[in-house]
């Protein structure tokens, strides 16, 4: 019998985020996943981790690992100038060949490289069914010499131009340099910039909205981007308005912050509440003199 596909795919590393005590289980393939549990649907993931890494909190997701000797591995540190991060191992790489058959029909296709560990070619294994989702921020950076994390800059294929649904970045990958934002803006059919505190625009048929963040304290930003990038995937694939899952996304991604690590993911609660605010009515703004 053939085994059907999962209802949301994401392809990229597993993660060890080194923290005082240890280290905690993160990679946009961890928050996209359980942000998926929580709207209902089944979640599946292709990665790449050692046998070391603890995935205890991934109950509930199937997973297929291609072994590896080391995990991707990244260190935060608060500097005067603001956070410094360091990579200091990265995982075995995701090539085409390491997709199985049944996924190559998800409805919903995530790729989340964190560390270039993921082939660009990947995206043309899957139905032109699938929503093709795409937050390319491993592409977007580099190791230095000395261990830092840096900005590079990506030249997307022409595959990823004509097959992906929409592309998700933060103004931080690109080091909010507006120029380098209006590039992709125009190479995407839909494209997404998160912008912390500020919420996020999407640019999407000559249009751009600016869709504000909620005032909220924050305890920990960490996957919140992960978290607004997945459930703007699953909105859009539900209803094909951009505007309306940016505002869900938002919502979302907020309220992420206010909870450490893994536990900032939405509940199932959060994410009805959210969605039933967005149907009472629309906030999205025009940004001025944004157009296309």
């Amino acid at each position: 019998m053939t085994q059907p596909p999962a209802d949301y795919l994401t392809i990229g590393p597993l993660t060890k985020d080194l923290v005082a005590d240890g280290y905690t289980l993160g990679g946009t393939v961890a928050y996209a996943s359980k942000t998926v549990l929580s709207f209902g649907l089944q979640p599946a993931i292709i990665t790449s981790h050692s046998p070391k890494l603890n995935i205890d909190m991934l109950k509930g997701v199937e997973i297929i690992n291609k072994p590896s000797s080391y995990d991707t591995t990244f260190e935060n540190i608060q500097a005067p100038e603001g956070r410094v991060q360091l990579l200091h191992e990265t995982a075995e790489r995701i090539t085409r060949t390491d997709i199985p058959d049944h996924f190559r029909q998800s409805p919903i296709v995530h790729i989340g490289p964190l560390a270039n560990e993921v082939d660009e070619d990947v995206i043309s294994n899957f139905s032109n069914e699938c929503l093709l989702g795409v937050t390319p921020q491993g592409w977007l950076r580099r190791r230095s010499e000395d261990g830092h994390v840096i900005y590079r800059q990506w030249l997307p294929s022409a595959e990823i131009c004509r097959r992906a649904n929409a592309v998700v970045i933060s103004d931080e990958d690109v080091g909010k340099d507006e120029r380098v934002i209006q590039d992709y803006a125009q190479m995407f059919k839909l494209f997404v910039v998160t912008e912390g505190f500020n919420g996020a625009r999407v640019y999407w048929h000559g249009d751009v909205r600016l869709f504000s963040a909620p005032k909220i304290a924050a305890i920990d930003a960490t996957g919140a981007g992960d978290i607004f990038a997945a459930t703007f995937f699953i909105r859009l694939k539900a209803t094909n308005d951009p505007w309306t899952s940016a505002e869900t996304a938002v919502k979302l991604a907020s309220l992420s912050v206010t909870r450490k690590g893994l536990n900032g993911v939405p509940t199932p609660k959060e994410v009805q509440s959210s969605i039933m605010e967005i149907i009472k009515g629309s906030s999205s703004q025009p940004r001025r003199g944004a157009s296309q």
